[in-house]
């Protein structure tokens, strides 16, 4: 997709959204799909995929420290759709954001939804994965590994991976601040490395610093992915402003793009969950 024709603010399509300036705005725009079966459980309850549509489209915003405009929703219709009307007013209620409009289809088979989220930029310039800078400190909010154990049918972490909350206002208080920011879908390890190889610098991770749910599986609750948390990183000097943990730092640029527990890591197969 990279050799077709791209927008500046596509940012070589190395970003989770693309940027737009017009006149004294800086818009942001991104998209995000989910598939039955692989996003959300066959059969499951659509009100909890709904949420969760816009819920992922959302963090996505707040990793730019954007302030959500309005949603585009693209709705493959189907049994269940009264629930899932449901669960998308729940989900526009709670962050506070309207439906612009969108598209209907009819489909045969498994169903596929689509949402495209705009918003704001809160501060200039809009952070992006690949500003980090040697000596900063890096940091994740929250525990990772809920959407992990919710998925396996723990009660205590239902709501993480069917209902997960973006990091909307934490993304706003630290776009003025962070070098580099996106949000975790994919797995600590795999989008740390992500970060690492954009900013062309090394990243080293302290897994024992690392806020996990379950210290007996804490490799697999940075591997998992679905937690939407944020992960960032700060100049030395600077304080973050909301409740995070500082998990490692940015080594200058070696062979490995992640070192982990002071073992570099040259590839990014089984770092998480890739397409």
């Amino acid at each position: 997709m990279r050799k077709l024709p791209l927008h500046p603010g596509a940012r070589g399509l190395d970003d989770d959204c693309a940027i737009l300036e017009i006149g004294n705005e800086t818009l942001i725009l991104t998209h995000d799909m989910m598939a039955e079966g692989t996003h959300f459980q066959e059969g499951g309850d659509l009100a909890d995929a709904a949420w969760k549509l816009v819920a992922v489209n959302l963090s996505d915003l707040a990793s730019k420290g954007a302030e959500p405009i309005g949603l585009l929703l693209g709705h493959s219709l189907g049994s269940g759709d009264e629930r899932f009307l449901e669960g998308l007013y729940e989900a526009l209620s709670a962050h506070d954001v309207p439906l612009l409009g969108g598209d209907t289809i009819k489909t045969t088979g498994k169903r596929a939804f689509g949402l495209t989220a705009i918003g704001r930029a809160s501060h200039t310039p809009v952070p992006s994965r690949c500003g980090a800078q040697i000596g900063d400190q890096l940091y994740v909010t929250g525990l990772l590994g809920c959407a992990m154990l919710g998925f396996e049918g723990d009660p205590e972490h239902l709501a993480a991976y069917n209902r997960p909350t973006p990091r909307l206002i934490e993304g706003q208080a630290l776009a003025p601040h962070v070098s580099a920011m996106m949000d975790i879908s994919d797995g600590l390890m795999l989008d740390t490395f992500r970060m690492a190889s954009a900013s062309e610098v090394s990243i080293a991770i302290d897994s024992a610093l690392v806020p996990v749910a379950s210290n007996k599986r804490r490799n697999e609750c940075m591997r998992w992915g679905e937690d939407y948390e944020l992960l960032f990183t700060l100049p030395l000097e600077t304080e973050p402003p909301v409740d995070c943990m500082r998990i490692g730092t940015v080594e200058p640029q070696g062979f490995a793009p992640l070192i982990f527990d002071s073992n570099p890591v040259v590839n990014p197969e089984g770092l998480g969950y890739q397409h």
